[in-house]
């Protein structure tokens, strides 16, 4: 499985439970079986939410690297030198503060491109 296939598991992988408000409108008493549409799915909402019970707040919003720390999932620089090869990252892999900046607008766009919501800010 890619990394970005990961992450994007990570914050897609709603339970049922979960995406049966948006599923129905939010309307109480409704029944509803199958998870909700990706489009229906607030990245920010899922976000801001797994911040609230972490141990560590993480500054997600503008860090790869804690934005990968909020999903359990591999942060180390072999991991985001990876996700830099999926995601086509045509510059330098040494100057890893550019790389971080480019793949956290990367994955927030690619986010938003399989559907999910995301803030423009958070995409550029």
């Amino acid at each position: 499985m890619s990394i970005f296939s990961a992450i994007k598991d990570k914050i897609f992988g709603v339970s049922k439970a979960e995406a049966a408000p948006a599923a129905n409108g939010g309307v109480e008493g409704s029944v509803s079986t199958s998870a909700a549409p990706i489009s229906e799915i607030d990245v920010v909402a899922i976000l801001e939410d797994l911040n609230s019970k972490a141990k560590e707040k993480l500054n997600w919003r503008v860090s790869i690297v804690d934005l990968m720390k909020l999903l359990d999932l591999d942060s180390s620089l072999t991991a985001r030198k990876e996700l830099a090869k999926e995601l086509a990252f045509d510059g330098d892999m040494h100057d890893s503060a550019s790389m971080n900046i480019w793949l956290h607008k990367q994955v927030m766009a690619k986010l938003a491109q399989n559907g999910g919501k995301v803030p423009q800010d958070l995409q550029s």
